[in-house]
């Protein structure tokens, strides 16, 4: 028995299963140019295959637009990425059919910079990167981003989502579905079901939004429909 061939044809399956591991790993990879902003959490990638793939940043949770510094999250990811080409590490799909992942710009871990910078935060619920506690907690310190805003204003968006789906003054008539949504700018704007950021559109009645039957209805009431 040839002991060192054997051993030289273990060796050589062992390197052949490691590659094709490595090969697995990277399939879960996604790259491509972001051609879209949705809020400061989700973006859209053109992918190098040409389709468009919706990006639900993994880990983080930023404000919901209509939230304090929810505008200015959004912001804030645009800067990053906006135009850029990024690699997205996939860790999931989510149920709304988004992939979940981890993008980077370059060197730049853009998850990580959304919470160093205050413009997110670390979403302990799908936390598995216990550095994001430690750059949530510098932000905190430094007054970074939504840490300046007043304490009664830094709800975390899943806890405004929740307190949104309490509301007992959603939507009764379901063919009332069109969202008048008031932004941090103060502008009035109605979604319409279907759109980008309809699902992630919360009206809260007692800052004024409200539901509408009909876009003439709507445009009459002073709102302008949203840019698709």
């Amino acid at each position: 028995m040839n002991t060192g061939s054997n051993h030289r044809r273990w060796l050589l399956a062992l390197a052949l299963s490691i590659c094709a591991a490595c090969d697995a790993a990277t399939a879960t990879d996604l790259s491509g140019r972001v051609v879209k902003i949705a809020d400061g959490d989700t973006f859209t990638l053109r992918a190098d295959d040409g389709a468009l793939v919706k990006v639900r940043l993994a880990e983080i949770d930023a404000p919901e637009q209509g939230q304090p510094y929810g505008s200015r999250s959004r912001q804030a990811l645009a800067e990053l990425v906006s135009g850029e080409y990024v690699r997205v590490v996939v860790q999931d799909i989510d149920s709304y059919g988004r992939t979940v992942g981890r993008p980077y710009a370059g060197d730049v871990d853009v998850c990580a910079e959304m919470v160093r910078s205050g413009s997110a935060w670390a979403y302990q619920k799908h936390l598995t990167d216990q550095a994001l506690l430690t750059f949530e907690d510098k932000a905190r310190e430094a007054k970074r981003g939504l840490w300046s805003l007043p304490e009664t204003d830094r709800v975390p968006p899943w806890q405004w989502r929740w307190q949104d789906r309490q509301n007992p003054a959603r939507v009764a008539d379901a063919s009332c579905a069109i969202k008048g949504n008031i932004n941090s700018r103060g502008e009035r704007i109605y979604h319409m079901p279907g759109q980008d950021n309809y699902a992630a559109t919360r009206i809260s009645e007692s800052r004024g939004e409200r539901w509408f039957c009909n876009e003439n209805e709507a445009r009459a009431a002073g709102w302008r429909a949203a840019r698709s």
